[in-house]
């Protein structure tokens, strides 16, 4: 399948700011799951510094700004080529250890409610678990976007039992972790049935699982990924994998304003979803 994706990023201050350094992980790459036919970031109202590759392999640029902008405007859109390959990305590669995915992160730090989930699994497999994780995610919390911010705990989602798919995936790594089976968090963008704009982008789970690899589960959708997912950045939570993190000097308000469209570039069937 042909995606067109547009996700556009917009910080208006209410007076100048002095100086702001951003950091982007907007870019998705070639992988099993897909292949990037077309991609550009555009930035206005700041520039662009450096662009590299940071340790978990995502493309990453900087971008600061200084002196006397209100407004900056970032912008990611291209067109991606996405294969279903029943959520299987493949096996472990990359500067990372595989071992560093067991690591507890603040999101992912398990609680009394965690551990019970973990050990409640069932399965005469690794796979079989977390198959029955995502599906005991899923019916446990609710998608009920408002309920959580992007500092929200897994721990406290799953109390609450109301979260997004931030909230989902962070649940789903912090009791994978727990049995001891690496897991990661994946962000980037999802075709959604009837929704070609969207207020958010994505998020999902992989654990990695003996033979196959990388597996990705998204709790939200109850769904492994499949060719109407996008894959952009993965890490250990979200603050690996944020689509724009940084800092500013000075007082100055700020209003964000966010807006996505995801759609085929043919006519190809979509199926519910949420993101």
């Amino acid at each position: 399948m042909r995606l067109k994706i547009s996700h556009t990023t917009e910080y208006r201050y209410d007076e100048p700011v002095p100086y702001s350094l951003q950091r982007l992980r907007l870019t998705p790459t070639d992988g099993p799951m897909q292949k990037v036919l077309d991609w550009k970031v555009e930035v206005d109202g700041a520039k662009v510094e450096a662009g590299y590759a940071d340790q978990f392999g995502n493309r990453v640029e900087l971008v600061s700004a200084e002196g006397t902008e209100h407004l900056i405007r970032i912008t990611a859109s291209g067109e991606v080529e996405t294969f279903d390959k029943a959520g299987v990305f493949g096996p472990h590669q990359g500067f990372c250890p595989l071992w560093l995915f067991l690591r507890e992160t603040p999101r992912t730090k398990a609680g009394k409610l965690i551990k019970e989930l973990a050990k409640s699994l069932k399965g005469d497999s690794e796979l079989a678990k977390m198959h029955a994780l995502m599906e005991a995610i899923n019916e446990t919390v609710a998608y009920t976007p408002g309920t959580t911010t992007t500092e929200t705990m897994a721990e406290e989602a799953l109390a609450a039992q109301n979260g997004v798919c931030q909230d989902h995936a962070h649940i789903f790594i912090s009791a994978a972790r727990l049995i001891g089976i690496p897991a990661r968090y994946i962000s980037g963008y999802l075709l959604m049935d009837g929704e070609t704009e969207q207020v958010a982008a994505h998020a999902w789970a992989e654990a990695h699982i003996p033979g196959l690899g990388w597996v990705g589960f998204d709790a939200a959708n109850k769904v492994c990924p499949d060719d109407r997912y996008v894959r952009v950045a993965s890490g250990l939570c979200y603050r690996d994998c944020a689509p724009v993190s940084g800092m500013r000097i000075g007082s100055a308000g700020e209003n964000l304003k966010v807006s996505l469209t995801v759609e085929p570039s043919g006519g190809q069937s979509q199926t519910q979803s949420q993101s």
